[in-house]
């Protein structure tokens, strides 16, 4: 006989990559987890991870059970959930990912007046280089920015963001750029960020105009800030988010290079699973998000200037 808990167990090991991953997610030990599993596999009688070097595999079992342990605990909690909105009351564990820079700025702040506004909601928020990478089964809602290539997830749409080029004044200095190949002239910094082609970049203007170049960085780097310091300091030419930026633009610390020309938005949005949508946590959350981004705070700031 399997309990609850067996479900909420074997669900997260199953979103996990190995077992010192799912020890992490469950807040306890490696050795901890192996010993748990073991003693599940004995009581089911068949196996239901294959380890290889401390890699996890799921078996056709694994699978099975993974699957229809999500249905169970999500069918549990869209229940109990139910019964907490009957008494008024908005509880449960929320679980959520957003990449360290926005993250830091704007959900953060946002979890902790969350959890003053629903004292029965417990918050999660884990703050990665990567959000696409981290996959949604351990997460109740990831906030990505960018395009994105899966479309197996629920996509809310939550803030506008354009991307733009910039750089310190110093940089600017004596030099002139008209044009995107004027950029293959100058010292260039990439954000290596969600596994996109971040060399490339695309170009378009009025006329229906578009050009591409393929930038040779001469620094890059997995995180936001540090591409914008190195821009403030005068390294080079670097492409940020508008959220990430504006402040600086506003204030003169950076200056934004060949402005007639727009780079590929990279709008704010929230993914979340199918089952997912429904959970009254999740969307209360959602609507709060909304509501603290609409306006957007990176141009409020900059209309009100």
């Amino acid at each position: 006989m399997l309990s609850m808990d067996d479900f909420r167990f074997f669900t997260r090991l199953a979103a996990s990559a190995s077992l010192a991953a799912a020890a992490r997610a469950l807040d306890v030990t490696p050795p901890a987890v192996s010993q748990r599993l073991t003693q599940l596999e004995a009581r089911v009688g068949v196996r239901l991870v294959q380890r290889a070097h401390g890699r996890l595999a799921l078996t056709d079992e694994g699978e099975l059970l993974a699957e229809r342990g999500r249905t169970l605990l999500e069918e549990a909690e869209a229940i109990a959930g139910d019964l907490r909105r009957r008494r008024g009351v908005v509880g449960g564990h929320l679980r959520l990912a957003a990449s360290f820079g926005f993250g830091r700025r704007y959900i953060a702040p946002l979890c902790a007046t969350f959890g003053r506004t629903h004292p029965d909601v417990t918050i999660s928020l884990s703050l990665l280089e990567t959000v696409t990478q981290a996959g949604l089964e351990p997460f109740d809602l990831l906030v990505h920015i960018g395009r994105l290539r899966d479309s197996s997830r629920v996509l809310i749409p939550m803030a506008p963001n354009d991307r733009l080029l910039c750089a310190s004044p110093d940089f600017m200095r004596g030099r002139t750029l008209s044009s995107p190949q004027d950029l293959l002239q100058v010292p260039c910094l990439a954000l290596r960020e969600n596994d996109e082609d971040v060399t490339l970049w695309r170009f378009s203007a009025a006329g229906a105009r578009r050009e591409s170049i393929r930038i040779r960085p001469v620094l890059s780097c997995t995180a936001g800030e540090v591409v914008r310091s190195w821009a403030l300091g005068g390294s080079g030419v670097a492409m940020r988010s508008e959220w990430d930026v504006a402040g600086d633009l506003l204030a003169g610390r950076l200056v934004r290079v060949l402005p007639e020309w727009s780079l590929p938005t990279a709008d704010i949005v929230v993914l979340v699973a199918h089952r997912g949508s429904r959970v009254e946590r999740v969307k209360r959350f959602i609507a709060a998000m909304r509501e603290a981004l609409q306006p957007p705070p990176w141009r409020t700031a900059v209309s009100t200037a």
